[in-house]
């Protein structure tokens, strides 16, 4: 059996520390990366560097009005050759040298279109941010299918670009990524995954080094924009449920808190929890606004628009 060949796309802009990590660990995998597509969006620094110190490396130059989530990485995936393209993201740096290798070992099961990896906490980590990236990355490895949509509800669909792995044939035969994606790429196409009769492998052994503290302007703008991507995929996103799987995060978390014996952080929990069901509440907004905004817009103005609405909403209700 031939060795498959693996590439790896990776978007890049302001590029920090995490990112040199990334790069010399992707070099010191047991499973070879053949090519390195580093999608960069200008921004005065230069990444010659980079070209120079690893001979596998392509750099693709884009404008800040060019770059959206699906079609950047689309576009990467479309210039490669290799059987598989991991997906990554500039911050989330390999456990181990095990990576690849883990995420070639998921996709050659059968019916597999995407695998993506485990995502642990780094060490300044908040308490809280520790234990969501174990609700949402456990230590169990899971193959979902159709048959896990009643049980699991969307979170059947749950998959990320932080580091994915895409079985490249597939990826064209089911149309690729969306052609404009503000968020949710990922599991916009895990979802054409799962009701093209395929498998979604969530393989807890390759693990990537990934998280963020948010603040509450950034938890907002992040909240936001799912929203938004959700609303903008009803065909996906309103079929399946949500709640479950949110409820027993909240039930989980408060559970875990008093257990650490942190109760006054249950009030932090209670107030990030009360965000999210603000961001319920403004699905019908979004959804208003969207129709206003395809009506006098053109699609890369909609988030924007959608953001201030969201805002000025956000701002009412705190009166």
């Amino acid at each position: 059996m031939n060795k498959k060949k693996v590439d790896v796309v990776i978007p890049v802009y302001h590029p920090g520390s995490e990112f040199e990590k990334l790069m010399e660990r992707l070099e010191r995998q047991t499973y070879e990366v053949n090519r390195i597509f580093l999608m960069h969006t200008t921004d005065g620094q230069s990444l010659e560097s980079m070209k120079e110190r690893y001979k596998n490396v392509t750099v693709e130059e884009i404008t800040p009005d060019e770059f959206d989530h699906a079609a950047t990485r689309d576009k990467g995936i479309r210039q490669s050759d290799a059987d598989i393209v991991i997906c990554m993201t500039q911050d989330a740096c390999p456990d181990n040298e095990y990576l690849v290798s883990e995420l070639v070992q998921a996709l050659e099961e059968a019916n597999v279109a995407v695998a993506y990896a485990r995502q642990l906490p780094r060490k300044e980590s908040t308490l809280l941010e520790r234990y969501t990236r174990q609700f949402n990355y456990p230590p169990e490895s899971k193959v979902k299918s159709s048959k896990d949509l009643e049980k699991m509800g969307i979170k059947t669909f749950f998959c990320s670009d932080v580091c994915a792995a895409y079985n490249r044939d597939m990826y064209l035969k089911n149309g690729g990524f969306e052609k404009k994606a503000i968020f949710n790429e990922d599991m916009i196409y895990a979802a054409k995954v799962i009701e093209n009769e395929q498998k979604v492998y969530y393989n807890a052994k390759a693990r990537v080094i990934h998280s963020h503290n948010y603040n509450f302007a950034q938890q907002f703008h992040r909240n936001f924009d799912m929203a938004v991507s959700q609303a903008q995929h009803p065909e996906i996103f309103r079929k399946v449920s949500s709640e479950k799987e949110g409820m027993k995060l909240i039930k989980n978390t408060v559970a875990f808190l008093i257990k650490q014996r942190r109760p006054w952080l249950v009030l932090n929990f209670s107030q990030i929890v009360l965000r999210n069901m603000q961001d319920i509440f403004l699905d019908e907004n979004i959804k208003t606004a969207e129709k206003d905004c395809i009506k006098m817009h053109n699609e890369s103005e909609i988030l924007d628009i959608n953001r201030k609405t969201g805002l000025k909403i956000l701002k009412f209700r705190k009166k």
